[in-house]
């Protein structure tokens, strides 16, 4: 029997939903539903409680980093070095390179005007802070190397605790947390990954380990990397249809990424009940967005709180909104994405491509974008919106 699989998935097509299902219909056994953010986590809490009324016993719910602390660096912290045998240790979320090297003041320590960073035989001030919590992007490699040290106890302590491991939004997953997956996939828990490629909003860590894998790859690193004693089933149709965007949106949100499939809208009664006079993806004058406002009441998205947008409605960052549903939204666009939203074949870096992705796809029933255009300006699959005068 294959205990592996990976579930590739579109926007709105119900992952977490999913996860919850198959979480809550399990009885005889224990499960772990971990994922990236502390968002992502609320929200399954929510669907578990929304579902059952309570999180059942044999249901235990935290965040990828959380889940490494407890049950992979605590419970053998001393297998590395008896130097943390009786530390307490921490956690530090932190978003660059971790360890840069300093002088006796503090200040940064630099070659050729490049930072120098301690290396792993340094072992505290490598995977350590001063007050010894340990650094987001060396814990998966701390848990990965105290189970080789251990010949597999990390992993064996893990498995005897939940019998079903269930990793939501797997695209974040980087470096060393591959190899965790490895060695989930060779234990006797039964493991399911499920994510979307496109929403590489975030990532746990930036490495060079798996690197190429980073953009949401995460199809080639089972394909590739997992040889020929570790079986994988990937599972491309079942959350393949979007129960939240129309066609037009579908279509629109695909050129961001061609070599995949298109997503189609679901056919589900609930789903597409509501319908308006008023779908689809639309590109509107800077100067409209007022009426446009007033008129539909969308939901703002932009990239940061720095963008400017209108302070009478609600507005949210891009990244912020991954995982939600919103009738309308108007987007407040980059000068990049600007250019690949006039041109298509306009190349966008990794992270730019994904929040856009992830913006456009947060609608139901129409997506806008607020730029300046002329009018014989034409844009592939979205239509300029004018007002009636």
């Amino acid at each position: 029997m294959n205990n592996n699989k990976l579930i590739i998935a579109a926007a709105g097509s119900g992952k977490t939903t999913y996860l919850v299902k198959k979480a809550s219909e399990i009885d005889s056994g224990t499960v772990l539903i971990t994922t990236y953010t502390e968002a992502n986590e609320a929200e399954i809490r929510k669907k578990i409680i929304n579902r059952k009324g309570f999180i059942p016993s044999n249901i235990t719910i935290q965040t990828w980093f959380s889940f490494l602390l407890q049950h992979g660096v605590r419970p053998y912290q001393s297998l590395l070095s008896d130097d943390v045998h009786d530390e307490n240790i921490g956690f530090l979320l932190t978003s660059r390179k971790s360890g840069q090297k300093t002088d006796k003041k503090g200040k940064p320590v630099r070659y050729n005007d490049r930072p120098i960073y301690w290396g792993a035989g340094d072992f505290k001030k490598y995977y350590f802070t001063k007050s010894m919590k340990i650094y987001s992007d060396k814990i998966s490699k701390f848990v990965f190397e105290s189970n080789k040290a251990s010949k597999n106890l990390v992993i064996d302590r893990i498995t005897r605790i939940f019998d079903y491991i269930f990793i939501d939004e797997i695209q974040d997953l980087a470096g060393f947390d591959l190899e965790m997956i490895k060695l989930f996939f060779m234990s006797s828990s039964v493991t399911m990954l499920v994510g979307d490629p496109r929403q590489v909003t975030y990532l746990t860590h930036h490495t060079t380990k798996f690197k190429k894998y980073s953009d949401g790859k995460i199809k080639d690193f089972v394909l590739n990397e997992l040889g020929k004693k570790i079986d994988c089933e990937i599972d491309e149709t079942t959350l393949s249809p979007s129960h939240r965007n129309n066609q037009a949106i579908c279509n629109y949100s695909a050129k961001l990424y061609p070599a995949l499939t298109t997503p189609k809208p679901c056919t589900c009664n609930k789903c597409r009940e509501i319908i308006t006079n008023h779908e689809g993806v639309f590109i509107i004058q800077p100067s409209d967005a007022g009426k446009y406002l007033s008129k539909y009441n969308p939901m703002q998205l932009r990239w940061s709180t720095s963008t400017k947008c209108s302070t009478e409605y609600q507005a949210m960052n891009f990244g912020e909104s991954k995982g939600l549903s919103f009738p309308r939204i108007l987007i407040y666009p980059t000068e990049e994405m600007k250019k690949w939203i006039k041109d298509d074949n306009h190349k966008l870096k990794n992270g730019t491509r994904a929040k856009l992705y992830v913006a456009i796809t947060r609608a139901r029933n129409s997506t806008t974008i607020i730029m300046d255009f002329d009018n014989d300006d034409i844009f592939e699959g979205a239509e300029k919106y004018f007002f009636k005068i």
